[in-house]
């Protein structure tokens, strides 16, 4: 019917928008902080535009998503409000799981190398927005009570794997990676699966207070 897939054209489009409002703001507050505390940046405008490239694409298959039934039982509006509170609320969560990954990379492993520290940072930074996106797109539990469409689950797994093997490549070296040891992956794969676990809960406080997600 005509009015279903209205609302599913909606709630997709919703799902990337909250997407990026949330992950964007806690970027952008991520590198403000690491850029005063850091003797330098975090990643540079180069790696920056490739991370978003890589993970926008991921993004993109969004329109192709599976939409919960739930959802689709009554129409929704569009309210700059609801943005708001989604970014407020998930995009400081997000930050401050990438202040764990600054803080890992400093104190535990000891890094002060400018291009491993910055190459650690494109590829977490990937791959957390890419597992992130899956957290985002359902107000159920996601991979157990809301499977997303094959595409997306698809584009997922390769764009992470695209992310962690960029800075082994001639691109890599371009745009000033390095090669890393393969222990610096328990960051960029175990961090973002921490977010899930908190995220998780976090949403059920949000969906509480606000009484809606998507």
């Amino acid at each position: 019917m005509a009015f279903v897939s209205g609302r599913r054209t909606f709630a997709n489009l919703m799902k990337y928008i909250k997407l990026a409002v949330s992950f964007n703001f806690g970027e952008v507050t991520s590198v403000i902080i690491a850029s005063v505390l850091l003797p330098f940046l975090p990643i540079t405008p180069i790696q920056l535009l490739v991370q978003s490239l890589l993970y926008d694409l991921g993004q993109l298959t969004l329109p192709y998503d599976n939409v919960d039934e739930e959802y689709l039982k009554e129409p929704k509006k569009w309210s700059i409000k609801s943005l708001k509170n989604f970014m407020l609320f998930m995009g400081p969560l997000s930050s401050c799981f990438d202040m764990i990954v600054f803080a890992s990379i400093w104190f535990i492993f000891s890094i002060r190398d400018v291009t491993t520290f910055q190459t650690i940072w494109f590829s977490y930074g990937v791959v957390s927005n890419l597992v992130g996106m899956h957290i985002i797109r359902t107000a159920k539990k996601p991979f157990v009570e809301s499977n997303a469409n094959k595409i997306v689950y698809a584009s997922s797994i390769i764009l992470s794997i695209i992310a962690i093997i960029v800075p082994y490549t001639a691109l890599g070296t371009v745009i000033g990676l390095v090669s890393n040891p393969i222990s610096y992956l328990s960051i960029i794969i175990g961090v973002p699966i921490l977010y899930c676990i908190v995220a998780l809960f976090a949403k059920k406080i949000y969906i509480k207070k606000y009484g809606e997600w998507i």
